[in-house]
């Protein structure tokens, strides 16, 4: 019934996750509820760790990209697993310190990073800086020198690869507010300015072609023009850059429609086509990186809703109110994301009910699905939304003044809280 081996259902009929009645963590920690996973978040680490050692001889590291779910025990979870950690603002860079990560093995990203963040980045030891743009390399290599410091960088570059993905993920294409063009000379001038900085050191080339892939081809052909690119440089400048990171993107299962390929083949694939391009230009074979973010976590995650009301418009639709929504996952809003839902109180039961699932904010708009097919609904219910490990919690607001969710995580049917639920005071510490 479930494509993934966390989920189940008891004898009781009732969904489980990790070996824990989903019902019964609803009824120990409320809704709406963020549920994890640990096993699957681990087996996933491993698989991206081994695969690094099989194709590469180990010549490279899985950076887990904590903007699809940043909180202290996941970067102990990518710590204690041998990942290293990219991060995309300031917060994540202190949860990452907060939580006892290895600063060296970090990766700051963003196209906007400001001066305060750059410096905390420098205090904190952060081992690579990804450059975006012109003006970033002049600050960073400005306060780096105040700071004597000289930092490792890496350039962002858009290869010109179209991934087919939602307009919204796609960063690859050469209209994107990320990164260095390659068509228009500006990522070789960008390297060139870089050799006669002082307090900057370039050691590696960064690109991310798009979110939720289930194409190999278009990370095969993002890497062929990358390893070119490097082989420019050498020629042009005499520069050998010895670090390729190949970014993240790799699809996961949201719904039956999805059909994501194994991660390894991905690897495997690309593997050939660095190596190959390596060969042919007669370069080193770099130290690879990638940034799997949303495949570590997302199908590890579920969400439950408690419902609380049903509204039927005859011959229109029927709409299931549940006490989250919006504010916690805003996907359906903004990418219209398809996802599964199923009646965690009914699992055993074949889905017979089509129906709208309504948030509760004041919002014509917070929706979590339409058309999803259920068990039939009552009032009272726990409905369970799948593959939300991913973006929700990271992209959770207080929209209304709605408190964000706890999140709990699973391990072989023993639970824990590891992000506590907001209460009202949360919602106005910060008020005057």
């Amino acid at each position: 019934m479930f494509t993934n081996d966390c989920l189940n259902v008891n004898e009781k009929g009732h969904l489980t996750i990790g070996g824990c009645d989903t019902l019964e963590l609803a009824k120990e920690y409320g809704t709406p509820l963020y549920v994890l996973d640990e096993n699957v978040i681990r087996q996933t680490c491993r698989s991206y760790v081994s695969s690094f050692k099989k194709f590469y001889n180990g010549n490279g590291m899985p950076l887990y990209a904590s903007k699809a779910l940043s909180c202290k025990e996941l970067c102990r979870i990518a710590k204690e697993e041998g990942l290293g950690l990219d991060v995309v603002s300031g917060g994540e860079i202190y949860t990452a310190v907060q939580a006892g990560f290895p600063m060296e093995k970090v990766h700051f990203h963003g196209n906007n990073k400001t001066a305060d963040e750059l410096r905390f980045a420098i205090e904190s030891g952060v081992g690579k800086f990804v450059v975006d743009n012109l003006h970033e390399l002049e600050l960073l290599n400005t306060i780096a020198g105040e700071m004597s410091k000289k930092v490792n960088i890496s350039f962002r570059i858009k290869p010109g690869v179209d991934a087919h993905t939602h307009n919204f993920i796609r960063t690859g294409q050469i209209d994107s507010k990320f990164g260095f063009a390659l068509e228009t000379g500006e990522a070789f001038n960008a390297v060139k300015e870089t050799v006669s900085l002082e307090n900057v050191v370039l050691t590696e080339l960064h690109c991310h072609i798009g979110s939720q892939i289930f194409d190999i081809e278009p990370f095969v052909t993002a890497a062929e023009i990358m390893m070119d690119f490097i082989s420019e440089i050498k020629q042009k400048l005499g520069v050998e850059i010895k670090e390729l990171n190949l970014g993240g993107g790799f699809g996961i299962m949201y719904t039956e429609k999805d059909e994501p390929v194994p991660y390894e083949k991905y690897m495997e694939k690309v593997s050939v086509a660095v190596k190959a391009k390596a060969a042919e230009h007669g370069l080193e074979i770099p130290y690879i990186f990638i940034e799997p973010g949303r495949s570590i976590v997302g199908e590890a995650g579920i969400t439950l809703y408690t419902v609380g009301g049903k509204k039927n418009i005859p011959n229109i639709r029927t709409y299931v109110s549940i006490d989250g929504g919006m504010t916690d996952n805003v996907r359906y809003a903004l990418y219209q994301s398809d996802y599964k839902v199923v009646n965690a109180s009914k699992a055993g039961e074949e889905p017979n009910e089509a129906v709208t699932v309504a948030g509760k904010c004041c919002e014509s708009g917070d929706l979590i699905q339409e058309n999803a097919m259920v068990a039939e609904v009552e009032v009272g219910d726990t409905l369970a939304v799948l593959s939300t490990g991913a973006y929700n919690y990271s992209m959770a607001s207080n929209y209304n003044r709605i408190p964000r969710p706890a999140m709990v995580m699973v391990n072989n049917g023993v639970s824990r809280v590891i992000i506590k639920r907001e209460s009202y005071e949360d919602i106005v510490k910060n008020d005057i």
